[in-house]
């Protein structure tokens, strides 16, 4: 899924809960699943997504990132916890 496409699903979801077509929960539960799409089919000759495994709270963030290294250090400054032990592995 492109970025393009993301934002219009995300649009469509907001905008059936604006016309009461959906409620909040449902809402939630489409965006995220348009996030989730994104995040594993991200596509960047650069880039690609990462998910840590492995103490709380890192364990399942997903970073996007040139390198493990990188998605490591992106990952320690988003948990704000620099004793968790845990690995990156590209999804």
């Amino acid at each position: 899924m492109d970025h393009i496409s993301a934002l219009r699903n995300v649009e469509e979801a907001l905008r059936a809960f604006e016309d009461g077509d959906a409620d909040l929960a449902t809402t939630q539960r489409r965006v995220q699943s348009v996030l989730q799409s994104y995040a594993t089919e991200f596509e960047a000759e650069e880039r690609r997504p990462y998910r840590a495994h492995g103490d709380d709270p890192a364990d399942g963030v997903v970073v996007v990132a040139p390198d493990p290294e990188t998605a490591k250090s992106r990952v320690r400054s988003l948990i704000d916890a620099d004793n968790a032990t845990f690995e990156v592995e590209p999804l």
